[in-house]
């Protein structure tokens, strides 16, 4: 599967290189189309990685060689997570060249990882292990990601209720809205004072707690027909994945760029705010919120990998 994975995503990217198409497209910033090659060689390292495999079995330097290789894609998905909240809005992305090179980048690292983590140990099978709570540790990190967007929602409620905030009133956010271009969906539920940022970070809420509790391994008593029944752990980890390779960086260079903006290294860019200090001032709410949540997500999938591993049972030995 891996090995299909590498052969189409090494076409697609030959084919965008040869037609001189971009495959690296973030806002208004256009990657250059020699970039593309760099698709084609890790799609064929990853090729040949997995022919020989396949041939001589998973030794140490080829595993090592996998997960490298699950790094690159996985860098060259990074963004997908705001495509994918772009089109659940009803709103065009960008490049859907580059929407179609993270998508196949995010399945080319899930595939690389499982590949790079397949064991031929001998076993008599596997059995499921029950529904668990995380360490400690693990629900403060969650207790830290769900507080670090507060600030942020409530930001978000000012706006939509009719109120100003850092210097922008609703009248403006909606006219910024509207030239960004966003859509009917978007601008339907801002008139009813619903924020769509704000409800996907109650939805990503409930999934870092999902992660973490055990209603996250078995379907609780509130869902309908499915209650009492394993939660597939891919349904979980799948958003989590994307939404952490995403965060993570994303929160983390926000920072960095607030922290030398405040530092008077670089200058803040104003963008639609009154002035370079609102403009610090949102950065800051909302690279916290997103640096945060990402590191407790990545912290909570980890924890809930490991809690909900098939435990292999150990071959039976003859007597």
């Amino acid at each position: 599967m891996t090995a299909l994975w590498a052969a189409v995503y090494g076409a697609f990217g030959l084919a965008c290189a040869l037609h001189g198409t971009p495959l690296f497209h973030a806002g208004s910033i256009h990657g250059t189309a020699a970039l593309d090659w760099a698709v084609v060689t890790v799609s064929a390292l990853a090729a040949l990685v997995c022919g020989v495999v396949v041939r001589h079995g998973l030794r140490p330097t080829l595993r090592l060689l996998l997960w490298v290789l699950c790094g690159l894609t996985g860098i060259a998905a990074f963004s997908l997570l705001m495509d994918v909240i772009t089109l659940m809005v009803g709103q065009g992305v960008d490049s859907p060249v580059a929407t179609a090179n993270r998508s196949l980048a995010g399945v080319g690292a899930l595939l690389l990882a499982a590949t790079a983590r397949a064991d031929r140990r001998p076993t008599t099978g596997t059995t499921t292990p029950p529904p668990s709570l995380a360490p400690a540790p693990v629900q403060l990190s969650a207790c830290a990601g769900t507080v670090a967007f507060l600030p942020y929602a409530a930001m978000k409620l000012v706006w939509v209720s009719g109120g100003t905030f850092a210097g922008i009133s609703n009248k403006e956010m909606i006219a910024t809205s509207k030239r960004n271009g966003a859509s009917g969906i978007w601008l339907t539920l801002e008139s009813w004072g619903l924020d769509v940022t704000v409800l996907l970070a109650a939805l990503g809420t409930f999934l870092l707690w999902g992660l973490v509790r055990p209603w996250g391994q078995v379907f609780p008593r509130w869902t309908p027909f499915l209650h009492g029944r394993r939660v597939p752990r891919c349904l979980p980890l799948t958003p989590a994945l994307i939404g952490a390779t995403t965060l993570v960086p994303y929160g983390l260079l926000g920072l960095g760029y607030c922290t030398l903006a405040a530092a008077g290294v670089v200058t803040m860019r104003q963008g639609d705010a009154p002035s370079s200090q609102d403009a610090l001032l949102m950065g800051w709410i909302g690279m916290v919120a997103f640096a945060v949540y990402g590191v407790a997500l990545t912290i909570a999938a980890r924890s809930y990998w490991l809690r909900t591993r098939p435990i292999n049972q150990p071959p039976v030995q003859p007597d």
